[in-house]
């Protein structure tokens, strides 16, 4: 049975929940935030860098700090990942964050938590990354408005089919928040026309057929998928899976609006000996690959 992050609005020790947050007047997101990021990033010929980490890793108090690093440190966007037990997209080593922080009681209230104080700390928009199944479960209305509430962005739904999201879609429109798709090499013409045509914010484009994991390469697919994408629309395109490095980043940069990293700022949390050694690991890294992405 697929089991994901508590879906109780009720945070744990020391959080509050998000039912008063939602209850603002006109609380309305920030995809216009987005938006600004990614065209300040095209102004200053360089492609945007997107970092995530799962909420509620390697504590929840641990993964704001972390989040908010990221931020702090070269990173454009942040994308917070929602924990799941069955993470279909993603490789071992966010797999293992996720176990961490489900094992940890993370809830839904954190996951907004999370967003909302980074955001409040930089400035800078903040996405949450989840699979369908807990938003469905919660209520994507009441998961739109608090996430709006908190200053959130929008958010990535990597296995929510495009034919099933027209609900998902009025609801964040009505926040003020942007739905990513994503899109794989795999992906025909005609399909990716028709799920850059119901996405906002950017294309998620993810760059091989595979799961979430540092690669040794970026292929020559994610510069295909790229352009194939650009045929279907003028959103941004941003590529993940496999990205790793600042040479990586700098591949990848060349062809692409945005950089997404993942796995490798995960696995600079799980091998550091202790938080503080953690922080410093992904600041490092982050800014190493905010130098990476500047094209030229």
């Amino acid at each position: 049975m697929e089991t994901a992050a508590d879906t109780s609005g009720t945070g744990g020790a020391g959080t509050t929940g998000t039912a008063g947050a939602a209850g603002t007047a006109g609380a309305a997101g920030n995809a216009a935030l987005l938006g600004e990021a990614l065209a300040r990033a095209r102004a200053e010929n360089r492609a945007a860098l997107v970092g995530y980490l799962p909420a509620g890793f390697p504590t929840v108090e641990g993964g704001i700090a972390a989040c908010t690093a990221l931020l702090e440190s070269g990173c454009d966007v942040v994308e917070v990942g929602l924990p799941h037990s069955d993470p279909v997209m993603d490789g071992p080593v966010i797999q293992t964050a996720d176990t961490i922080a489900l094992r940890g009681g993370v809830k839904i209230a954190d996951v907004i938590r999370t967003v909302r104080e980074a955001h409040a700390a930089t400035g800078k928009p903040v996405l949450v990354m989840t699979y369908w199944n807990p938003v469905d479960r919660y209520g994507a209305e009441r998961f739109a408005k608090e996430l709006a509430a908190a200053g959130g962005a929008g958010c990535i739904l990597p296995d929510l089919p495009v034919e099933e999201s027209a609900g998902w879609r009025k609801a964040a429109e009505r926040a003020g928040l942007a739905t990513v798709f994503v899109v794989a090499p795999s992906s025909r013409d005609e399909r990716l026309a028709r799920i850059t045509a119901a996405g906002s914010g950017f294309v998620y484009a993810a760059s091989l057929m595979g799961v979430t994991g540092t690669r040794e390469s970026v292929g020559h697919e994610a510069r295909e998928l790229v352009t194939r994408v650009r045929a279907t629309t003028a959103l941004p395109v941003c590529v993940g899976l496999g990205v790793s490095n600042p040479e990586q980043a700098a591949q990848v940069a060349e062809f692409a609006d945005g950089v997404i990293v993942g796995s490798a700022f995960v696995k600079r949390l799980l091998d550091a000996d202790g938080p503080e050694e953690g922080l410093a690991g992904v600041r490092e890294l982050a800014a190493a690959l905010a130098e990476g992405v500047r094209r030229g």
